[in-house]
């Protein structure tokens, strides 16, 4: 079963590499459509700015083809800027980047809908944060913010319980949606990790800098495609 990482071509992808071979994956990192077209999962890394990204990969034939088979049914997993591409659209490098209502922002995967937007300095009550948020910060599921059962439901997050530490570094949050499985708290609650049906996910931190518990999360992914 082959993992491909995609390479758009904005950073060193060999944290990520090893930490799914660790796994137990059978990686193979390329920039090649035709290749991404041949793997059975798809991994996309998070490098660089959203704009930058989502044109490189439009440009190299990656986007359709990651699109179609994330349709067709491919497991899929965006970490940081790879789960900000699963978006519609991102203000990230684009030329009205404060402007979240923007017609001109970059267009993403659209695998889900919403903008990605900049994650604000402030709080409700006034009170500054640093942004970019980076450093470990907590991952509780919906369902215990909401005073349900603590429930990680999400084969994604398999053994891992709710308020598990992850390493985290960007200035940009993503939308709110049903979509949402993970959530974290900086200068607002944010989406830390997504779902699409029972294919494609999306995690806000970094797995592959996540010491056990991100161990854990890559180990259930690959288990995830295995099990196809």
């Amino acid at each position: 079963m082959t993992i491909a990482v995609v390479d758009y071509h904005k950073g060193n992808l060999k944290s990520v590499e090893r930490g799914l071979a660790a796994a137990g994956g059978d990686v193979l990192v390329t920039d090649d459509a035709a290749a991404i077209a041949r793997a059975d999962a798809v991994v996309l890394p998070g490098v660089g700015a959203f704009a930058d990204a989502a044109a490189t990969m439009e440009a190299l034939g990656q986007a359709g083809v990651v699109r179609a088979r994330i349709a067709a049914g491919l497991h899929f997993l965006g970490i940081c800027l790879g789960m900000h591409l699963m978006f519609e659209e991102g203000v990230e490098g684009a030329p009205d980047e404060d402007d979240e209502s923007s017609t001109h922002n970059a267009r993403g995967l659209a695998v889900l809908p919403g903008v990605v937007g900049a994650m604000p300095k402030q709080d409700e009550q006034g009170l500054s944060y640093k942004v970019p948020h980076v450093g470990w910060n907590t991952v509780r599921f919906p369902g215990e913010r909401q005073g349900g059962e603590v429930d990680g439901s999400s084969p994604l997050f398999d053994g891992i319980p709710s308020g598990t530490y992850f390493y985290f570094t960007h200035g940009f949050i993503a939308p709110s949606g049903p979509f949402v499985i993970g959530e974290t708290a900086h200068s607002v609650t944010f989406p830390s990790a997504v779902q699409y049906g029972d294919v494609a996910f999306g995690v806000q931190f970094h797995p592959e800098k996540s010491s056990d518990a991100g161990a854990r999360l890559l180990r259930n992914f690959v288990s995830i495609v295995k099990g196809a």
